[in-house]
C-alpha cells in the first residue's frame, strides 16, 4: 500500500460547504486508508454496488472490493441475501453511436457493422454489455464469490444511474475506478467518479489507475 492512491468519500452532502469536503477528501486520502478499509469490510456489509464499464480501472475495482469487502453473513430464512451487486449503466441508443458503434471490449466480437435503425443500435449497445458482464463475472469467479454476486444494469447517463442505484438497491458503499482523463475532456465530460464522490448517499471508495488490488492487511 506504500504507493497506492485509493481515496474514499464519506457521502458528504453539498451544502454542508467546501471546508467541510475539502478536510474529507485530505483524511480520505492514503493516511487511515487501512483503517477505513477494515472498516468496511470488517463482514458488516449487506450491499456491495461495483461500477463496472468497459474499463480495465473499473475491472481493477471490481477486483479490489472482491479482495478487500467482506459481507455479513446471510441471517436464517433470509429472502434477501448479502450481495456484491455488479452494476452497469448501458449506454442510450443515439445517432452518434449508430454513426460510430463503440469496440466490443475484452475481447468480444469484433465484427462491428454500422447500425442504421435504433434496434440495432440497441443490439450493438447490449453486446457491449454482455461482453461487459462476462467479464466481470468471470473475475468473480477467480475469487470462488458467484453466489454472493449479481448484477444489475440499467441504461442512461452513468453519472446520475450510478447514484440513483446506490439510493434504490440499498447499497452501504460504493466501489468504481477512475479513468485518466486528460484536461480537455475532464472539463467537457466531467468525471464520473468524481460526481458520484459528492452526491452518492453513501461511503464511496475510487480505485485510482496505479493503485494495488492486493487485500489491506
Amino acid at each position: 500500500m506504500a504507493n497506492s492512491l485509493i481515496f474514499f468519500y464519506f457521502g458528504i452532502p453539498e451544502k454542508q460547504g467546501s471546508e467541510v469536503k475539502e478536510r474529507a477528501k485530505g483524511e480520505a486520502h492514503t493516511t487511515g486508508t487501512t483503517e477505513k478499509a477494515a472498516m468496511l469490510g470488517g463482514g458488516n456489509l449487506s450491499r456491495v454496488l461495483v461500477s463496472v464499464d468497459g474499463s480495465e480501472e473499473s475491472m481493477k475495482a471490481l477486483r479490489w472490493a472482491l479482495n478487500n469487502l467482506k459481507l455479513r453473513s446471510p441471517t436464517p430464512n433470509s429472502t434477501d441475501a448479502p450481495s456484491f451487486i455488479v452494476f452497469h449503466v448501458q449506454s442510450p441508443p443515439s445517432i452518434a453511436t449508430g454513426l460510430s458503434p463503440g469496440a466490443i471490449p475484452f475481447g468480444g466480437p469484433s465484427d462491428i457493422e454500422v447500425p442504421a435503425f435504433t434496434a440495432a443500435i440497441e443490439a450493438h449497445q447490449e453486446r457491449i454489455t454482455r461482453a461487459v458482464l462476462d467479464h466481470a463475472l468471470g473475475i468473480c469467479s477467480e475469487f470462488n464469490l458467484s453466489s454472493q454476486v449479481r448484477t444489475h444494469v440499467v441504461v442512461g447517463d452513468p453519472k446520475e444511474k450510478i447514484c440513483e442505484a446506490v439510493q434504490d438497491l440499498h447499497a452501504d458503499v460504493l466501489v468504481m475506478g477512475s479513468r485518466a482523463f486528460g484536461p480537455i475532456k475532464r472539463m467537457f465530460l466531467g468525471s464520473v467518479s468524481n460526481y458520484c464522490a459528492h452526491h452518492a448517499p453513501c461511503p464511496v471508495i475510487i480505485i485510482k489507475e496505479n493503485d494495488s488490488v492486493n487485500k489491506i492487511n
